[in-house]
């Protein structure tokens, strides 16, 4: 597997594990029809933390695993705005931010 692929492996495990630290991760599923959102970040359907759970890391994963990696990534700049003011989010957007610097 080429060097960029593990890393975003290794990168989506480590946001998981930070995501369940700061209990941000959910024991429970998305109802259906929350996946079926039309706005950036599925806005429309769920909270920015379940699109990081359920949408982001299975797709980063998958994307990953096939080697078929996206060209760029900009979720950490997402993740500034939805966990402003959120003191224990720190650790998860640095994770986020080094995530989007392997796509430089």
């Amino acid at each position: 597997m080429p060097m960029l692929e593990e890393e975003v492996l290794r990168y989506t495990g480590l946001i998981e594990a930070e995501m369940r630290r700061i209990s941000l991760w959910q024991s429970e599923p998305l109802k259906p029809d929350q996946l079926q959102f039309s706005q950036a970040f599925a806005m429309d359907t769920m909270a920015f933390s379940q699109w990081l759970q359920f949408v982001f890391l299975p797709r980063a994963h998958e994307a990953a695993e096939a080697n078929r990696l996206p060209r760029s990534s900009s979720v950490a700049a997402q993740a500034v705005r939805e966990f402003d003011g959120v003191a224990e989010a720190g650790p998860l957007l640095s994770l986020l931010a080094d995530f989007d610097s392997l796509f430089d």
